[in-house]
């Protein structure tokens, strides 16, 4: 799923490439996607692109005072081609959910296509005057990267449950996700499974220093990077997540991992849980 910094990383790019084209034809290749109906889709067409943005984990484009907002989900993703078909896409047919059709001042005719892997199509677009009135967005808590530490304890302080699951609630905090969740727990050698309030006051400190750490680093990474690349780099920067039984980069120890219905997690038991080694719930069901 893309994170707080390929979308931070995305908003860049449209900054870049998109801010001072105008926006030509609209192809819906999935109508589910399409969340509002009122503006209609066809309302951005002839609009300049002014600005793009983020909000947690949703990318917004500023067209003339309309904005497309779109969430990406678990296996959504924005591509961007120089030369795209003159043809329109046959709805319902392979990833493509929306290209979104460009004129540029230099006379070019670029596109960006939103696409989705997969038979679970949760990709969702939204065409509204103020990004406030997508409902994600306005039930967001603040910011992952703008939480100050004190902030940041007062949220852990009043969050029951599991820290893994406090860090990626996003009416909590904003922007991470399954991945940079491993990663900064890792980093704060913190154990998925501890208990949010209960975390001291010196582990909390630790926690929102890994936080900043990993995030900012990510971003920084991404930054200048191709769309299509974003995806690769956001691999290559991982320590755990998603690197089950590999050795832990900072000890050597065995990367496990914990598996549910329609996710997993990846932890460090020498660095995270005392050597511990935590139990899968898929493989206790498996057992019984």
């Amino acid at each position: 799923m893309p994170e707080l910094p390929e979308v931070e990383a995305l908003a860049q790019f449209l900054r870049e490439h998109a801010v001072g084209a105008v926006v030509g034809r609209i192809d819906v290749a999935a109508l589910s996607a399409i969340k509002t109906f009122d503006p209609p889709v066809t309302a951005l067409s002839g609009r300049d692109v002014t600005d793009a943005g983020r909000w947690g984990k949703f990318l917004g484009m500023n067209c003339g005072g309309l904005w497309l907002i779109t969430h990406l989900s678990r296996a959504g993703w924005l591509r961007w081609t120089d030369n795209p078909s003159v043809s329109p896409p046959k709805p319902g047919r392979g990833p493509l959910a929306l290209r979104v059709h460009f004129f540029t001042p230099a006379g070019d005719t670029p596109a960006f296509d939103l696409t989705e892997a997969g038979t679970k199509k949760r990709l969702a677009v939204y065409i509204v005057d103020d990004p406030a009135q997508v409902p994600g967005i306005a039930r967001l808590g603040p910011d992952a990267l703008a939480v100050t530490e004190e902030q940041f304890a007062d949220l852990l302080a009043a969050a029951p449950g599991r820290i893994k699951n406090v860090l990626v609630d996003q009416t909590v905090l904003a922007g991470i996700g399954n991945a940079y969740s491993d990663e900064i727990l890792h980093t704060a050698r913190i154990s998925p499974f501890a208990t949010a309030k209960t975390l001291s006051a010196a582990k909390v400190a630790d926690l929102y220093r890994a936080l900043r750490t990993v995030l900012l680093d990510a971003v920084d990474r991404s930054a200048g990077q191709d769309a299509a690349r974003l995806k690769g780099e956001k691999r290559s920067g991982m320590r755990v997540h998603g690197r089950t039984g590999l050795p832990c980069p900072v000890c050597g120890d065995t990367v496990r991992e914990i598996a549910f219905t329609d996710r997993s997690f990846q932890y460090c038991p020498t660095c995270q849980t005392g050597g511990k080694i935590l139990a899968d719930r898929r493989m206790s069901r498996l057992l019984k």
